[in-house]
């Protein structure tokens, strides 16, 4: 939203093109808003932009509530930016279960780090394919501290790196490719789960540094993908990909803490499993992974 002069109000709406069927998504004007005017509809190829302007005569934006309509049903965010006519800029995050906002006096950078650090360990604690990739490495390094601080960290490095290229516009891919590519990556982790040690091929076993960075480049498109939707405030671009990056690394670490403390209390206290249900992990994964694939290859084809 933009300040214009004379209780005047430029909007610009964004959805992505994306939706479940059935949704409708809406900006929350203030009270006292006029119906919109020169309404004028911009598709894009991910995306379709709605921009028209409304008289609200006597209407100050500081203190109004602003927000979308829809978000809960669609079960997405949404980024909110104002523009107010003295040249300052405020922007806000709109969750699903608070989708309106009060425009505060000024902006506070605090606000950025928390919104966009919460966004990213909402986004990573809630995506299945992400965190059982993790899971196949700490299986593929057996939880040893030395190989597994080094795959964390080459994953962390990968995904860190096509991140910040693709939120900045440096690259660019559709979003149901990568979707489909993360899938794939967890399938192929599954199937190399599934080997006997010291079977040939052994580069994932001897190397799982190297397989982890390589996907994790992949999987940086899948958070790109996500950060997308919401988009990057104006003024604090660095700052909220930073605070969406420590979010990921937050919910990553919290997820391998909580297996790795779950191995050792069943390696304590727990029966001792047979050999034969050792790879039952290994097949678990591969056989989600495979579901996905199916899953999201129809869907590109439909």
């Amino acid at each position: 939203m933009r300040e214009l002069a004379e209780g005047r109000l430029a909007v610009a709406f964004k959805i992505s093109s994306l939706q479940p069927p059935g949704v409708e998504l809406a900006p929350l004007l203030p009270p006292g808003c006029g119906p919109p005017e020169t309404h004028r509809v911009e598709p894009t190829a991910n995306a379709v932009l709605q921009r028209f302007e409304v008289d609200c005569p006597g209407v100050e934006l500081v203190g109004s509530r602003l927000g979308v309509s829809g978000l809960a049903t669609a079960g997405i965010d949404a980024l909110l930016r104002v523009e107010l006519a003295d040249g300052r800029l405020l922007q806000a995050v709109l969750r699903r279960e608070a989708p309106d906002h009060i425009v505060p006096p000024r902006p506070a950078r605090l606000e950025v780090v928390r919104e966009y650090g919460r966004l990213g360990f909402d986004h990573i604690a809630t995506g299945a394919d992400h965190l059982l990739f993790l899971f196949g490495l700490l299986l593929l390094v057996a939880a040893r501290p030395r190989p597994l601080f080094a795959t964390v960290t080459a994953f962390t490095v990968g995904h860190s790196v096509t991140l910040c290229l693709a939120a900045l516009g440096a690259v660019r891919f559709p979003p149901g490719p990568i979707e489909l590519a993360i899938a794939v990556s967890v399938l192929l982790l599954a199937v190399e789960l599934a080997r006997e040690p010291g079977a040939s091929p052994e580069f994932a076993r001897r190397t799982p540094w190297l397989l982890a960075g390589g996907f994790g480049l992949l999987h940086g498109l899948g958070f790109a993908g996500a950060l997308a939707q919401v988009g990057l405030p104006d003024g604090e671009i660095p700052l909220a990909l930073l605070a969406f990056n420590l979010g990921i690394e937050v919910g990553q670490l919290a997820f391998l803490g909580v297996l790795l403390l779950g191995g050792y209390l069943l390696s304590r206290w727990g029966p001792a499993l047979p050999r034969w249900a050792r790879p039952i992990p290994a097949y678990g994964l591969g056989s989600l992974a495979a579901w996905w694939c199916f899953q999201r290859a129809a869907t590109l084809l439909s």
